[in-house]
């Protein structure tokens, strides 16, 4: 029946006894003009909403995941893995690095954990469970290039990601110590592989430099240097509890003995 009746309209239009025909061609490309434009303004208020507020932190969370690497989604995955390796000594732990908060929560919820962090970026637009921890000091907004505020041994577990390769030598020198210093049993490192892509260009605004990947032949000589040992009993016991579920860590992953 449609297409009968477009036969109908255009046989009227070509013979010029439909006078409405004109109209209602305007009608409709008018129509079409404003349903374009309908798409463009909701576009426009989309993107609007995006780069504004929340979606902002969206985005952002977005980009770390699709276009670089991310360690401190890697240490999350590796709990179960670190506790097989140390046991005892994850019930006082402490995460230095960005986005600390999710791996803080995620290690509240472990029986017999207690957690803080060190966020090592300014904390803007942040879910509200992290907005409560760092209102309770759990988690503090820190440079690592300074001496951390706490006391030696203050904790028995120190796991850093996502933050030693955004420092340079001159800095490492300074602030590895001091993560070793504030640790009793242990010192976790979780760092980007030679292979990860580099920071996105939109992120440097935010970590100051790209990230440096480092070879582990050269961490390995960095740690010599500074006199830290690697933790054998604790890197063979990550590793047997890894393979048995077959988890491949995505970054480098370094046990190191603390300073005694």
């Amino acid at each position: 029946m449609s297409r009968r009746q477009v036969s109908v309209t255009r046989h009227f239009v070509d013979s010029g006894n439909f006078p409405f025909a004109g109209s209602l061609h305007s009608k409709s490309r008018s129509s079409s003009f404003l349903s374009i434009g309908l798409v463009i303004v909701g576009a426009i208020l989309l993107i609007g909403y995006v780069y504004s507020g929340s979606g902002k932190s969206r985005v952002f969370a977005a980009s770390r995941l699709e276009g670089g690497y991310t360690c401190t989604l890697e240490a999350q995955r590796a709990i179960p893995f670190l506790k097989k390796a140390y046991g005892d000594s994850m019930h006082k732990v402490l995460h230095v690095g960005p986005d600390t908060c999710s791996l803080v929560s995620k290690l509240l919820k472990e029986e017999g954990t207690e957690a803080w962090g060190v966020e090592p970026y300014d904390i803007e637009d942040v879910e509200a469970d992290c907005k409560s921890l760092v209102g309770k000091g759990i988690v503090r907004v820190a440079d690592i290039k300074f001496p951390l505020p706490y006391r030696s041994k203050s904790f028995s577990l120190v796991i850093l990601s996502d933050a030693v390769d955004y420092l340079s030598p001159k800095y490492l020198n300074k602030t590895m110590p001091e993560f070793a210093r504030v640790a009793s049993d242990g010192l976790v490192i979780f760092a980007g592989s030679p292979g990860h892509q580099k920071a996105k260009v939109a992120e440097l605004s935010k970590f100051g430099r790209p990230a440096k990947m480092r070879s582990s032949t050269w961490w390995v000589h960095f740690f010599n240097q500074i006199s830290l040992q690697e933790n054998e009993a604790a890197t063979k016991k990550f590793e047997q509890a890894a393979s048995k579920s077959s988890y491949l860590p995505a970054c480098q992953v370094f046990h190191l003995k603390p300073y005694h």
